[in-house]
């Protein structure tokens, strides 16, 4: 496009076309990310309206929990098997315990 290239209107002029083309696209994609994120927030409360849960799902701990941290931790269970027992990953593991001990304290 003749008009953008700055490469040949060094002068006043063509900069000052460049720099007016550039605010206008500047102004209309500005716009236009409003116009996205005003229909992505009707689209969530729409959403949310209609009972769609968003994130991820919460892992649940089993009934025995507080059995299997305390077998744990007088060394009678490996961690790998208290891992399996409650299907997750080591680092969500510890995560619970920690919101585990913290609903003990109350």
């Amino acid at each position: 496009m003749p008009l953008l290239d700055t490469r040949n209107g060094k002068d006043l002029m063509g900069t000052f076309i460049a720099d007016l083309v550039l605010q206008i696209l500047s102004f209309v994609a500005q716009n236009e990310r409003e116009n996205i994120r005003k229909r992505q927030a009707q689209g969530i409360a729409v959403a949310k309206a209609q009972g769609v849960k968003f994130g991820r799902p919460e892992i649940m701990l089993p009934e025995n929990f507080g059995e299997l941290v305390r077998e744990w931790e007088k060394k009678r269970l490996p961690l790998s098997e208290v891992l399996n027992v409650c299907k997750m990953s080591e680092a969500t593991f510890y995560r619970k315990l920690s919101e585990y001990r913290l609903l003990q304290q109350r």
